[in-house]
């Protein structure tokens, strides 16, 4: 049975977080510009209301089951837009709650899709609470909770399996939140270094922090609308190329490789291996492509085509050309990324580069079954045997995607969006990655969509951050049964 009272309690715990983040900005806005209401009444409420639901509820006595961590994640992911959305809300410069809900849910799912047409027109302190939600969201807004969970007397593993339902998670101490504790060290160390190379390459403070807060945690909002080719500068491009790769890169091997220093065990990672192949591949094809078009000479078509097809494996979503003036194959190129993604256990979306790497792999088996009949074959990533439960999990995870994918394509159809916009908006909001193509292109947003588009393409991003699972799981019989 579903203990309602301990939901309420940690769910409270999260809001109060949420509304003493929003104080913090409170004080910003006077430094950075904004009306103090944009934060003030959004602080107020998410505060009184997350004490309501933690002081009302008594201290639990042991831990939360399976299915209690499953229904508490998605209900503190939901709670934290629907709340973190008030800022947008009162701002002038989004015309409806769906379109600061869409905005919110965007920048905590890491996605980085728009609504908006001009970004400048953002006070400061907006801009900066816009770029901050990837940044908690990127690493997780449930893993940074799981290290004071022990506080109010609720253990984390329940929460730990939830969040990351489909990845290959790996403790790395003995206690999951000093886990949690030693990957938000990693992601802080990140963030402050990016944070430099870019202070050094010439932004001013403001804008470095922003573009820290989005690159790390892989989800692409811009303190300008032309995104990073607004800088117009080499040297940018290339440090936030190699912080992309790094934010995709499983957040275990950064711990392998900067704490424990094993470097050979860090590239010794087959998916890392197989990430990076992928992304100089498509590198490769794109530079070909941009080189058969004028105005592209040698150093600028390497640079743009890097800078590109790193931002959409990692599903970062930056742009620093308009990729829907390019040929044919190299758009293609990107929209096949979209689906692959970063590795598992970083702050990318996509299926992840391990669960197509295995895909491969059981082709091969199956070619291999069919040669010889009688033969026993495992799949092995690196030198450990997936079990057979985990692949069918696998294939059952890329079933319940293209479900949902097609499912989504027609419902935005229905609204009158065209095919090709319609394929590339659900791709962009399934696997968190933000522009597409058509008109919702680069050089385009979201904000022409109507309102039941928003809120499916909302719906795609909760179920991409939260892999499937988690979120579908909830409206299944079975899981409301005793």
């Amino acid at each position: 049975m579903i203990r309602v009272p301990i939901l309420f309690r940690v769910a409270g715990l999260f809001l109060m977080a949420l509304g003493a983040t929003m104080l913090v900005f409170l004080a910003l806005t006077f430094e950075l510009g904004g009306e103090p209401r944009l934060f003030g009444i959004p602080a107020l409420l998410s505060t009184g209301a997350g004490a309501l639901c933690f002081l009302a509820f008594r201290r639990p006595g042991h831990d939360l089951s399976q299915r209690e961590g499953i229904l508490l994640v998605c209900a503190v992911w939901l709670l934290v837009c629907l709340f973190g959305a008030l800022p947008f809300y009162l701002s002038p410069h989004f015309r409806s709650y769906t379109d600061a809900l869409f905005e919110t849910v965007s920048g905590f799912t890491t996605t980085g899709a728009t609504v908006l047409e001009k970004v400048e027109v953002l006070p400061g302190a907006l801009q900066l609470w816009r770029c901050m939600t990837h940044w908690f969201g990127g690493m997780g807004i449930v893993l940074l909770g799981i290290a004071i969970l022990p506080l109010v007397g609720v253990g984390g593993m329940a929460l730990y399996r939830a969040e990351f339902s489909g990845a290959r998670s790996e403790k790395l101490k003995p206690r999951v939140a000093e886990t949690a504790l030693s990957l938000w060290k990693i992601y802080l160390a990140l963030t402050l270094a990016l944070y430099l190379a870019l202070r050094a390459a010439g932004m001013n403070g403001f804008e470095a922090a922003c573009h820290a807060f989005s690159t790390l945690g892989t989800g692409g909002f811009s303190t300008r609308t032309a995104s990073i080719a607004a800088f117009d500068s080499p040297l940018i491009e290339y440090i936030i190329i190699v912080f992309m790769l790094l934010a995709g890169v499983n957040f275990t091997r950064h711990y392998v490789l900067w704490v424990e220093h094993r470097p050979g065990k860090f590239w010794a990672d087959r998916e890392l291996r197989f990430y990076l192949a992928v992304a100089a591949g498509a590198t490769a094809i794109i530079l070909i492509g941009l080189l058969r078009s004028p105005g592209y000479p040698f150093p600028t078509a390497v640079r743009k085509s890097l800078f590109q097809a790193s931002s959409i494996l990692t599903t970062t979503g930056f742009t620093s050309d308009d990729f829907e003036r390019w040929l044919p194959l190299p758009q293609l190129v990107l929209l096949t990324l979209m689906f692959i993604g970063g590795c598992t256990g970083s702050t990318a979306g996509g299926l992840k580069a391990a669960r197509v790497l295995l895909l491969f792999k059981l082709v091969g088996r199956e070619f291999k079954r069919m040669v010889e009949r009688r033969g026993v074959f495992t799949v092995r990533l690196g030198a450990d045997v997936i079990p057979e439960y985990t692949i069918q999990s696998l294939l059952n995870m890329v079933y319940l995607t293209l479900m949902v994918f097609v499912a989504a394509c027609l419902m935005l159809a229905a609204t009158g969006v065209d095919v090709l916009s319609a394929i590339a908006a659900v791709a962009a909001a399934t696997f968190n990655i933000g522009p597409g193509l058509g008109s919702v292109g680069p050089s385009e947003h979201y904000g022409h969509l109507s309102h039941v588009a928003k809120w499916v393409l909302s719906g795609c991003m909760l179920a991409g951050r939260l892999e499937f699972y988690t979120i579908l799981v909830i409206f299944t019989p079975s899981f409301w049964r005793k």
